[in-house]
């Protein structure tokens, strides 16, 4: 089994990494600048390249994990080959491969990445799509190599556990984000938060997100919230708190 990573960014870096540990062979990196072409391939003692036209064509499978705005740019300049091709998007439809080849799917790993961090993969949900029965089973087997986690679903299911996941992950870090100026602008380091955070993740391993939730927003107690909007030195950050503070006490109401 060879592969090559079409992108060298957060997720291609992590997964590369994951998979050679796990006894494949990762044979090329592709990306469009060179430092980070050349930063992944040390890392995976493997060759690299800047051009899609130096994409060896033998590889068994080709993973793409670039930008979803120039996958389609990307797709139109490779050469045509008979290696298995497969995209890591959480909302782009497996489809996106059928103009250029036979063999497609999607191999999408639920989890937020980072370049220099490593992540477990042991129960970490890889979810799979495939164009054909035949390349099903060999992702299915290459992931279950990584994780005990596998599913297949559809480019529609997949799409929406995206969205899901932006509100859980991307939104969520957002607000750890502001969280932690509100107290920097006090000379308090964001670390003080740190037990809170943890907590409130670990809750809801044992209650649903909902039955978790605490705060003044619950019974929408104006007499704090009013307070701590004219404590909050941006208009911006007003804005959300109360958007936040009215999403909340209407999921309760409707309890």
């Amino acid at each position: 089994m060879t592969i090559v990573f079409i992108g060298a960014g957060n997720l291609a870096t992590c997964l590369s990494q994951e998979m050679q540990r796990a006894g494949m062979t990762i044979s090329q990196v592709y990306s469009r600048t060179e430092n980070s072409a050349q930063l992944l391939a040390n890392k995976l003692n493997c060759q690299w390249t800047t051009s899609l036209s130096a994409i060896r064509q033998d590889a068994d499978l080709y993973i793409f994990s670039v930008k979803d705005s120039v996958l389609d740019e990307v797709l139109a300049q490779m050469q045509p080959n008979t290696g298995l091709w497969v995209h890591t998007a959480g909302s782009i439809p497996m489809e996106v491969f059928a103009r250029y080849t036979s063999h497609y799917g999607v191999f999408y790993p639920l989890q937020t990445f980072s370049k220099g961090r490593t992540v477990s993969f042991e129960n970490l949900p890889i979810l799979l799509e495939s164009s054909t029965e035949k390349d099903g089973k060999l992702l299915h087997n290459i992931a279950t190599a990584l994780s005990g986690n596998v599913q297949f679903l559809s480019s529609e299911k997949r799409k929406h556990i995206h969205l899901a996941a932006v509100f859980a992950c991307n939104y969520t870090n957002h607000m750890y984000t502001l969280a932690g100026k509100i107290v920097e602008e006090q000379g308090i380091s964001y670390k003080i938060l740190l037990p809170l955070i943890e907590e409130t993740a670990a809750k809801i391993q044992d209650m649903p997100p909902l039955l978790a939730q605490t705060g003044p927003a619950i019974r929408y107690d104006e007499n704090v919230i009013n307070k701590q909007v004219e404590l909050l030195a941006h208009k911006r950050w007003k804005e959300i708190y109360l958007l936040m503070s009215q999403s909340i006490h209407k999921e309760m109401e409707n309890e």
